[in-house]
Parts: C-alpha cells; sequence; structure tokens
C-alpha cells in the first residue's frame, strides 16, 4: 500500500506524517532518537492490510515538523500532549500506540496516565518507566550503568558537534556501530534521510533537548513523583536482544508495571528492531493485532553479549 506524506496540525504544532491505510482504527506510531517517522515505513502497510489507518510523524523538533527552540518545549508533558493532539485530529475510534526508543518511553507514560483510551499498547526496545523506582541493588546493574551515555548529552553544544563533524559520520555510526545487531538490513536511503534531518538548522539541539529536559529539565524527578500507574491496556513487547544498551533484563518484573503483557524476543536484533528484522516485526505485530497465535521467542538468546 502506497505511504503518503501529509501535514496535521495538533498542539499548536505542524506535524510532517507518514500516513497509510483508511479506517476508524486508528495506529500511531512515535520514532526514536535519532531517527524519523519513516523508520517505520516497512510496518506501516502490514498494519493498513490488518486494518488500521498508519500514522507515523516525525516528532516534535524532528525532521519537517515544527521545531521548538526552549529546553522547556520538550519536557515529557509536552511529548504526551502532542501524542493525545495526534490522536483527538485523527478523530478514531480505537487507537493502537507504538513506540520505539524515545517513542517507547512516551508510549508508556502515556498509558500510565491514561491521557486517552488506547485499545492496544506496542512497544520495541523500551523498558517501562517504573524500572527506574527498583530497589538499589538491581537499580545499580549492568542495565544501570549502560543508560550513563545520557550524562554527556546533558553539556551544551558539545555532542551537536560531535555529532555533526564529518558530514553527521557519528550520527550514522549509531545505526551501524554496537547499537545494532544486524547493521546491513538499514536501508541506506534511511541514513541519508536521518543525517539530513539532523543537519537542518536547529535540528540536533531539539534532538537532544529531549534527553536534556529529562535529566536537567528534572523530567524524570517528576516522573517519579508522580507515581508509574500500572498499566492494564494489553501491551506487546518485541524485543531485540543484542541491544547493548536496552538489555532483556531491564524487562525483569514487568508484570508489577503491566497487567497483560506479550513478550518476544528477536535473537540477534540490536536496538533498531524494526528496521533490522521488518518481516518478523510485522508477522509478531499482525498476529497479536489480529489475535492469532503469536510466533517469535519467549526468552531472550543465551547467546547474547553480557
Amino acid at each position: 500500500m502506497e505511504i503518503r506524506h501529509e501535514r496535521v496540525k495538533a498542539n499548536g504544532l505542524d506535524f510532517h506524517v507518514n500516513v497509510c491505510g483508511e479506517g476508524d482504527r486508528f495506529a500511531l506510531c512515535l520514532h526514536g532518537f535519532p531517527e524519523l517517522g519513516l523508520s517505520w515505513n516497512a510496518q506501516l502497510p502490514a498494519l493498513a492490510a490488518a486494518g488500521y489507518r498508519v500514522w507515523a510523524p516525525d516528532l516534535r523538533g524532528y525532521g519537517d515538523t515544527t521545531r521548538p527552540t526552549d529546553l522547556a518545549d520538550y519536557r515529557i508533558e509536552s511529548l504526551m500532549d502532542d501524542v493525545a493532539c495526534l490522536i483527538d485530529a485523527a478523530g478514531a475510534e480505537k487507537t493502537v500506540l507504538l513506540g520505539h526508543d524515545w517513542g517507547a518511553l512516551i508510549a508508556w507514560e502515556f498509558a500510565a496516565q491514561r491521557l486517552r483510551d488506547l485499545d492496544r499498547l506496542v512497544i520495541l526496545n523500551g523498558p517501562p518507566p517504573g524500572v527506574a523506582v527498583r530497589p538499589r541493588p538491581r537499580f545499580f546493574s549492568r542495565a544501570f550503568w549502560r543508560s550513563f551515555y545520557v550524562l554527556p548529552l546533558q553539556l551544551p553544544r558539545f555532542p551537536e558537534y560531535m555529532l555533526a563533524r564529518n558530514d553527521g559520520r557519528a550520527l550514522a555510526e549509531v545505526f551501524t556501530g554496537r547499537m545494532a545487531g544486524r547493521p546491513g538490513r538499514i536501508a541506506p536511503d534511511h541514513l541519508a534521510a536521518f543525517r539530513a534531518a539532523a543537519a537542518k538548522p536547529g535540528a540536533l539541539t531539539a534532538m537532544l533537548n529531549y534527553y536534556r529536559s529529562l535529566i536537567r529539565g528534572r523530567g524524570i524527578a517528576r516522573l517519579a513523583a508522580a507515581g508509574f500507574p500500572r498499566i492494564e491496556t494489553p501491551t506487546l513487547l518485541i524485543w531485540g536482544d543484542a541491544d547493548p544498551v536496552l538489555v532483556p533484563e531491564t524487562l525483569e518484573d514487568l508484570e508489577q508495571w503491566v497487567g497483560d503483557a506479550t513478550v518476544r524476543y528477536l535473537h540477534g536484533v540490536g536496538h533498531w528492531v524494526q528496521q533490522e528484522a521488518p518481516d518478523e516485526v510485522n508477522e509478531i505485530l499482525t498476529a497479536w493485532l489480529l489475535n492469532e497465535g503469536v510466533p517469535g521467542a519467549l526468552t531472550p538468546s543465551s547467546k547474547r553479549d553480557a
């Protein structure tokens, strides 16, 4: 099915949205850092064939969507409001919310806070925010230490310089280095689009402000203070077990945070799940949405890097 490009006004912003399919059943796909809505391009036709009208927007500050300039514009609360307003703009009867990486964090919190009714929730390599309140001995795990990459991103200007130099080489290596289990599967035109989007004036600062607002802007402290309500929305997690940062360990005690969870692991797949393994993701996703037997591995691979 054809993927169309449309403009959608929501929450005072002008979103560039990749669109596929028709109907009252709505699927909203949220990308991560440093991607774009097109990172879901392989899933859009599959979701449309399953009966959904699908939107995959460039999130606030990314690509051809409005790019606010203040750090406060990237508060997690504003990001969740964007999702609510996009759902309102779609005017759909039922909504499936899908998120990967940063999109997963937004989707988790959106579902927990019940800002809009969701029919289902789909998460790709993004642990529920409640893992941050685990008891200290388990919080200080290898998953915790591997998340320290966010600290240098709090610095002004230097991260932008490092990612932009040599025509965005470092940005491209995010997709082809250790974060990828199958780096050759990420489409060259996608890599070129990610680099071109990040090279636009102010784009890298906007993208990094997601992390800065979470730490420097005390977003994570506000989330912790508000608590993490248990999510009762039926939830599918598709997890690339070769992700070196968001390791499967982060899903321990998942039942504490999610009441109805289906988990499937993709062996040897890294962080960029839906781009590295589009066919496997589509098979698991559509089977789950259509209430058919869900394929895939029930446990992570024992050969995963320790």
